[in-house]
């Protein structure tokens, strides 16, 4: 890594950890209604404006030791976690794409998927007015993407866009299907109708091979974080009738649709060609029959869970 390298990851080190800043002010204010730009950031108990050194990404919190200067009210330490998050998949997109027009798009989808998650995490809600502008922006990233990336300008921009339209149709079917089988498995309502709206939207800035990769990863990894949640409940809380109970309470999937975006969007190749390469290795069979009898285990399991919280 040359100097010049070194001082443009600083700088977007720094960027991303300013854009995390304000991704708190929007977490904060989106669900509740108010307004992004103003008032100025402030403590939200004595009301006091922050200075410009109370405001700098990071160091702010650090300086302030974690109090507001004036009535010392705790400050959480999420606010400066959520920036050095964000500053650091701010440098993981530009190693990935270097100083071009996907590391700016790539990176606004990030911002939006981090503040949906964090929205989702503290109020089981999906903004409609997170999706639905994250899902107009990630077409026009797909026009841009499309003019730039062909000599023939019209057609690549016409190209890049029914892609992008067609990868948002189906992100929402993809998740409607997902929402009827979840419903069946565990008797009731599986999702809220803004994680279709999180999957249209990562199907806008991607393509359809994308939005397939990410539903199924994120497929997985909601079953699997689910079945953790009650399991762990069964542990802790009074065996299976604790752990039934705990499985058919409502939980984020907001979370596991921005991960599996982000598999799918960063490692998307490389996980179909190790699918390619496994489905032509001869342990094929080995494997796949062990596999769909844990699945059959899963869902036997999922059925007593739900007759058990009944």
């Amino acid at each position: 890594m040359n100097i010049y390298d070194t001082i443009v990851q600083v700088i977007i080190f720094w960027l991303g950890a300013a854009i995390g800043s304000f991704l708190n002010v929007v977490v904060y204010r989106v669900p509740a209604g108010l307004s992004v730009i103003w008032p100025p950031s402030r403590c939200p108990k004595c009301f006091h404006q922050l200075g410009m050194g109370e405001n700098i990404p990071i160091l702010g919190w650090l300086f302030l030791r974690g109090k507001c200067r004036h009535c010392h009210t705790p400050i959480s330490p999420r606010y400066p976690i959520v920036e050095t998050i964000t500053a650091i998949i701010f440098v993981l997109v530009y190693n990935r794409f270097g100083l071009s027009f996907q590391t700016i798009g790539y990176s606004l989808l990030m911002c939006w998927l981090f503040a949906l998650t964090l929205i989702d995490l503290d109020t089981m809600t999906l903004p409609n007015s997170l999706t639905q502008s994250g899902l107009v922006l990630g077409l026009v990233f797909q026009v841009i993407a499309g003019y730039l990336d062909t000599n023939r300008a019209i057609a690549g921009t016409r190209e890049y866009l029914i892609q992008g339209i067609l990868a948002m149709v189906l992100g929402i079917w993809l998740y409607d299907l997902i929402m009827i089988l979840g419903s069946l498995m565990v008797g009731k309502p599986a999702q809220g109708g803004g994680d279709a709206k999180l999957m249209a939207m990562v199907g806008a800035w991607s393509s359809w091979k994308v939005v397939l990769l990410a539903g199924g990863v994120a497929s997985v990894l909601a079953l699997v974080g689910f079945m953790a949640v009650a399991g762990v409940s069964m542990l802790l809380g009074g065996g299976i009738k604790a752990g039934a109970n705990k499985f058919i309470q409502p939980l984020p999937l907001g979370p596991f649709i921005a991960a599996g975006g982000t598999i799918a969007l960063f490692s998307g190749d490389l996980l179909i060609e190790s699918y390619q390469q496994f489905m032509r290795s001869p342990v094929r069979d080995t494997v796949t029959i062990p596999l769909l009898l844990v699945l059959m285990a899963l869902l036997f399991w999922t059925r007593r869970m739900r007759l058990r919280s009944s």
